[in-house]
């Protein structure tokens, strides 16, 4: 038996909300804020299949997946896909079946997201490395595949992200304005795009600052496809008059480093600070990139003391766990 949204309005609820808002004073003090500066948005702490930002996106994407009848939930990631993992984890809580086309060769050791992926049940399609457009057509291949079986496959774009799915950012930007009002930035990694896209459309421009992962080519452009594709007023949002505002997106491209897949001395200098004064875990492809990118911030005084800035803490755990560069974090 599926579990459906309950309107064609509304999304399937698969977390607990809202999720905690913590001071972070040890960690703001290094980073030369003082010690009521900084704020952590907890969304690793979402409850299903690990954790992580993807929920808030996958309950408008299940939800529009179950109006359509579907039983299988198909979509694309790296190997270590954090979205592909809490897909997995969603169509587990829904009844569903779940393909996941993952953009590598099979590892030799099974190991982080993998491990969860096949707790899950997920059935797992090794695409080798293949450019967005090539992996897209194996995800369309295998949703065919999943068709022809009699099933009825909904394909979950990849990184979760897409202008229905950004609206769970909406709702975390409403979160956040209502635990902390008057922030004046927010500091997120971004990959897809999808969550620094809800929280300009609800925050505006001026008070959203994306660092760029280096999961897609262009995350300028990326973002503003899925703000421009979205169903959401924006005429009255602070720093963004309708799509004019665009043209601002704040997106620093100083941390992708040599790649995606690749662990930077700046992102783990950032995971050893943040767990040395915090107890705060970082991933290495995405948080962690995103705290260097907020002290490179503070340090061209981007960020000044006196404002008040939240970090968004987007998850990704598990995937530490089976980094290729494990070995180096403490090495």
């Amino acid at each position: 038996m599926t579990l459906g949204a309950r309107s064609a309005d509304e999304p399937v609820l698969l977390s607990t909300w809202p999720t905690p808002l913590e001071r972070a004073p040890r960690l703001a003090v290094r980073l030369r804020l003082a010690a009521d500066d900084l704020w952590i948005k907890r969304d690793d702490l979402t409850s299903l299949g690990g954790g992580g930002n993807k929920i808030r996106k996958l309950q408008y994407t299940c939800a529009d997946a179950l109006r359509a009848g579907a039983t299988t939930l198909v979509t694309s990631g790296a190997a270590q896909s954090n979205h592909a993992r809490l897909t997995a984890a969603a169509a587990a809580r829904l009844g569903l079946k779940c393909v996941l086309v993952l953009g590598s060769q099979p590892p030799s050791v099974t190991q982080g997201n993998l491990v969860l992926d096949q707790l899950a049940a997920a059935s797992l399609v090794w695409a080798g490395h293949l450019e967005p457009q090539a992996l897209h057509d194996r995800v369309l291949a295998a949703a065919d595949h999943a068709r022809d079986r009699g099933e009825v496959p909904y394909v979950v774009p990849f990184g979760g992200s897409s202008s229905l799915s950004a609206l769970g950012y909406v709702d975390a930007a409403v979160e956040l304005e209502a635990q902390l009002p008057g922030i004046d930035q927010v500091v997120v990694a971004v990959g897809s795009g999808g969550t620094m896209a809800g929280l300009v459309a609800q925050l505006g421009v001026r008070r959203v600052v994306g660092i760029d992962t280096g999961a897609v080519p262009d995350a300028a452009s990326a973002v503003r496809d899925i703000v421009e594709g979205m169903s959401y007023p924006l005429a009255g949002v602070d720093g963004l008059a309708g799509l004019d505002g665009l043209d601002g997106l704040q997106i620093n491209r100083n941390q992708v480093g040599d790649g995606y897949a690749t662990l930077t001395a700046a992102a783990r200098d950032a995971m050893l600070l943040a767990a040395r004064t915090e107890g705060l875990f970082l991933d290495p492809t995405y948080t962690a990139r995103a705290l260097a990118g907020l002290a490179e911030l503070v340090a061209d005084g981007q960020v000044v003391a006196g404002q008040r800035t939240v970090f968004l803490h987007t998850g990704g755990l598990p995937g530490l766990f089976g980094h290729p560069q494990l070995g180096e974090l403490l090495g």
